[in-house]
């Protein structure tokens, strides 16, 4: 996740994502800080909030530049292991949406 203006978050998922049909669905999210393979922080609380996604404009842009701002060669090196992992098997987008996160606090 990188941050955006105000209280607002991005990240990058890809249209073929459960993550990304579901928020399709419905934007209401709770977010919860938490590490690398989604254990939750002791002592964080969750904050609810919407989440909009964009697979073009000024916001993609940008979310897709502080990644790679952020993330550095670990961008290209998950696309190409992401590649490696689907041959053989039909094509899935990478990167190909932003979703950002509007705290409720901040609406």
């Amino acid at each position: 996740m990188v941050p955006l203006d105000g209280d607002r978050i991005g990240f990058s998922t890809s249209s073929a994502s459960g993550k990304y049909k579901r928020l399709r669905n419905n934007p209401k999210i709770v977010l919860q800080p938490s590490d690398a393979r989604g254990r939750v922080r002791d002592g964080s609380s969750p904050v609810e909030g919407t989440a909009e996604l964009a697979a073009s404009g000024d916001v993609f842009d940008e979310v897709r530049r502080k990644v790679r701002a952020k993330y550095g060669v670990m961008v290209p090196a998950s696309k190409l292991f992401n590649t490696l992992s689907r041959l053989g098997r039909a094509k899935s987008p990478y990167a190909d949406v932003a979703v950002i996160i509007t705290p409720a606090s901040s609406s």
